[in-house]
């Protein structure tokens, strides 16, 4: 049997990732460069896999700032923490990866505004937000460019070796997300961590002469993009009405 457009939590994923295309901004920013607004995770890491195109990503971490040139079959991630620019070259595709399904778009992601808005949840909210309709696309540029602003100072501090301003901005952004940590734990629950329990229930069952008892349930499930031309915050995504996946649970 094929299932297709699969979605649910209790058939996610492997791993209970996170899965999307993203097409990088062409949109010049201040400093010239075309590409994405920055941004860390809290508590995911993200992979990049390159499908097509070539172009770079800038990332900001205590141990300095990178230029990564990507290329088709590039494989680039990052950890909780780590800052992440992405560069347009030309026509740069990438499938992303993201950790704990689901999390990210619960607000597991801060860009770089600058300080005054990381330090006004409300400010920061109305200057992250998206509307609906056509004044949408306008917005992510208005709030890529501003990611940009409070990015830009980050990467000289740490360019020239001084990694306290990023520092600073990872400590603000984790107090602004702080309020949400008790619905991440439940999302996190519910997805990654049933996924890897899920794993160890059939090894138990494996080694008891039992498989048979989640075997003869197997089955498989297919899904396509449902929608297009998304706005996110490297560029335009592709993404899976999948639950978990890349639409908000």
């Amino acid at each position: 049997m094929v299932s297709p457009d699969a979605s649910g939590l209790d058939r996610p994923l492997p791993g209970g990732i996170g899965l999307s295309h993203i097409s990088a901004y062409d949109w010049r920013a201040a400093d010239g460069v075309c590409g994405g607004s920055p941004h860390l995770h809290l508590v995911c890491t993200e992979a990049y896999v390159v499908t097509g195109g070539h172009g770079a990503v800038q990332t900001l971490s205590p141990d300095g700032y990178r230029d990564t040139p990507l290329e088709a079959g590039s494989l680039a991630w990052f950890e909780p923490g780590t800052v992440h620019r992405m560069v347009q070259g030309e026509d740069l595709r990438i499938t992303v990866l993201m950790q704990n399904s689901g999390l990210p778009e619960a607000g597991d992601a801060v860009f770089t505004f600058p300080p005054e808005y990381l330090a006004d949840p409300e400010k920061y909210a109305a200057a992250a937000a998206l509307p609906a309709g056509p004044g949408a696309e306008a917005a992510a540029r208005r709030r890529r460019d501003l990611a940009v602003e409070g990015y830009l100072p980050l990467r000289e501090a740490l360019a020239a070796g001084d990694a306290e301003p990023l520092r600073a901005f990872q400590r603000a952004a984790a107090d602004l997300v702080r309020p949400r940590v008790a619905a991440w734990r439940e999302l996190w629950r519910t997805g990654a961590l049933t996924a890897a329990e899920r794993t160890g229930a059939q090894l138990d069952a494996l080694e008891r002469g039992e498989a048979d008892a989640y075997l003869s349930t197997s089955t498989a499930h297919t899904s396509m993009p449902t929608r297009h031309g998304g706005l996110g915050m490297c560029g335009r995504r592709e993404e899976y009405g999948i639950e978990g996946a890349t639409v908000p649970r």
